[in-house]
């Protein structure tokens, strides 16, 4: 390291706070609650998975760890999408449009704890569907056209998307 790099790295060590995450305090303006959807697919799927290992099968343990890190993974990940459009980008006006969205939030929270929890298809198809009303608030609070289709993933179930 050169001489004139050390005083601004102790600087910088100094005064820094550590890391830092966000999304995003700016604010960006950018939300979409596509990414809770594909963890809500990725959590079925990984349901799909586990259910479906053979528990004879000398690799067992290890590939159900694996599925149950990617389902908590992305569980966690759901949880803090919704709660970045949840807490950033709704406002009070869209509380008065949309009663029921803090009780949406709050169930999709409990359901994505418990989705992480429990090797549970029934329930994990359930909250999708939340997480999919969620969506269609999102976009009806923008005052854009939605649709579900079929997704493109193995789950056999759908997803919403702008339909313009």
């Amino acid at each position: 390291m050169n001489m004139t790099n050390k005083p601004l790295k102790k600087l910088l060590k100094r005064f820094s706070s550590g890391r830092v995450y966000a999304h995003c305090d700016v604010p960006c303006g950018i939300y979409d609650p596509h990414q809770a959807q594909v963890d809500a697919h990725t959590i079925i799927r990984m349901v799909m998975l586990m259910q479906n290992l053979d528990k004879n099968s000398a690799e067992y343990l290890q590939t159900y760890t694996r599925y149950v890190d990617v389902k908590e993974k992305h569980g966690e990940s759901l949880k803090h999408e919704v709660r970045v459009i949840w807490g950033d980008y709704f406002k009070p006006k869209h509380l008065e449009q949309f009663p029921e969205l803090n009780d949406l939030v709050w169930e999709i929270m409990r359901d994505a704890s418990n989705a992480r929890q429990h090797v549970d298809l029934e329930a994990s198809k359930a909250l999708l569907k939340k997480v999919q009303r969620f969506a269609e608030i999102f976009f009806e609070s923008k005052g854009r056209k939605h649709k579900k289709v079929t997704a493109p993933y193995p789950t056999g179930e759908s997803i919403v998307i702008l339909a313009d």
